[in-house]
């Protein structure tokens, strides 16, 4: 799957970190490690490391689990799920993962980290330009122009593993100016103006509506992202992680993830 990165004359390697940052339910900006229980007063904290695609579907989901679960505290750790992947291997302590690839998954269920993990959603590419389109960007073929500057996940994550599948379906070689860590750093490029064109998840250009506009291609549909989510083997906040994937699966939650433009499984 990684032999495109060579073409790309690009290596960003991933930062591997046991220094975890975890953010509250409201924000994706990083905070120390919880703990499963608070040292005072016995209120749980329940620990989510999430794929940054889902930083606005579980904050919101976040929220409604804290308001039917009093005393539990839901702390969420945002970012590339390769990146999480290899957090939660190394130790970082974790009590629920959600990838945004089966390949991410399975390196934490192939260390006996997680068991029976579920699909439960699934994600396609667009292509996201600034609002007024600069380059004139109307097909994923506009990107493989050398005047198009071109914005691309890393190719170890999985919203960049999809695209080099989809620039293979098309038969396209695409050499981006620059490759991000994950699906949000790469659109901020977008919305900064600092790039004509990425290719980004549909619900990350929904989530920034007004700020971008979103071109659909054919090709995606042969780079679709499947979702899966596990509690961890070992967490901190055993129940209160398994009632999280419930809630997920349920109703609920697919009515929050398909709004926010995600597919079902």
């Amino acid at each position: 799957m990684f032999r495109r990165l060579s073409r790309w004359a690009v290596t960003v390697p991933l930062a591997l970190t046991l220094a975890v940052g975890l953010s509250g339910c409201g924000s994706g900006d990083s905070a120390a490690p919880a703990a499963a229980a608070s040292p005072g007063g016995g209120d749980t904290t329940l620990t989510v490391f999430a794929a940054a695609s889902l930083t606005g579907t579980f904050t919101e989901l976040g929220k409604a689990f804290e308001a039917t679960h009093p005393g539990t505290s839901v702390k969420f750790n945002f970012g590339s799920s390769a990146t999480l992947a290899q957090q939660i291997v190394q130790g970082a302590p974790a009590d629920v993962f959600a990838a945004a690839s089966p390949a991410t998954m399975k390196t934490v269920a192939d260390a006996s980290l997680a068991s029976g993990p579920v699909t439960f959603v699934r994600n396609k590419l667009q292509i996201a330009v600034p609002a007024d389109n600069p380059a004139k960007v109307d097909g994923l073929r506009d990107l493989a122009d050398p005047k198009v500057k071109v914005a691309l996940c890393a190719e170890q994550v999985p919203c960049g593993a999809a695209a080099v599948k989809a620039l293979d379906a098309a038969g396209l070689k695409v050499t981006p100016v620059t490759l991000e860590q994950d699906v949000k750093a790469t659109l901020t490029k977008v919305e900064l103006g600092e790039v004509d064109a990425a290719l980004v998840y549909k619900t990350d250009v929904l989530a920034a509506a007004g700020k971008v506009k979103g071109i659909d291609f054919p090709e995606a549909d042969k780079a679709i992202n499947d979702y899966p989510i596990a509690a961890l083997s070992g967490a901190p906040a055993p129940e209160p992680a398994k009632q999280f994937v419930d809630l997920v699966l349920s109703p609920q939650g697919r009515d929050v993830l398909t709004k926010a433009g995600f597919e079902a499984p």
